[in-house]
């Protein structure tokens, strides 16, 4: 008798408040997942943009831009996309850009403003040029910017 009882409670079905409570369950892990995942992608996209507007750019960014640059030309390429940033981390979020005002450089900031500027000083003098395009839309509106640096004529 003692093993009817075990076997009844074993193969017995939920009721249907308990499969809505399992369910319910489910999802208020599943949501505090996705809520703590929207949290972490907010504090790097915070950290990013902080790092983007207030700091310098590294030896190591322009040493991967050299590189970028060498594998397009072992490549046979005159053009190499360089850099790329959020839209949004333009003074316009990336309209004039996308116009193509040429007064865009105005409305960059941050690194993006610092590597226009060493490419001023350093990379226009010897021929080099650099255009700046938004690189995709979500959503339809301004995505990325690339800046693309030229050495063809």
């Amino acid at each position: 008798m003692a093993e009817n009882k075990q076997t009844d409670s074993a193969t017995r079905v939920p009721s249907a408040s308990e499969l809505r409570m399992k369910m319910l369950e489910k999802e208020m892990r599943a949501m505090e997942e996705s809520r703590k995942a929207r949290e972490r992608a907010q504090e790097e996209h915070a950290k990013f943009t902080d790092g983007f507007l207030k700091g310098q750019v590294s030896e190591g960014e322009r040493a991967k831009i050299r590189q970028l640059v060498m594998n397009a030309v072992a490549q046979g390429h005159m053009e190499a996309m360089v850099y790329s940033f959020p839209s949004s981390l333009c003074a316009d979020d990336g309209r004039a850009i996308n116009s193509g005002d040429r007064d865009w450089p105005k409305t960059l900031q941050g690194k993006a403003k610092q590597l226009y500027d060493r490419y001023k000083e350093f990379a226009q003098p010897q021929g080099y040029k650099l255009k700046a395009m938004v690189i995709n839309f979500p959503g339809g509106v301004p995505g990325d910017i690339g800046f693309f640096l030229s050495w063809g004529d």
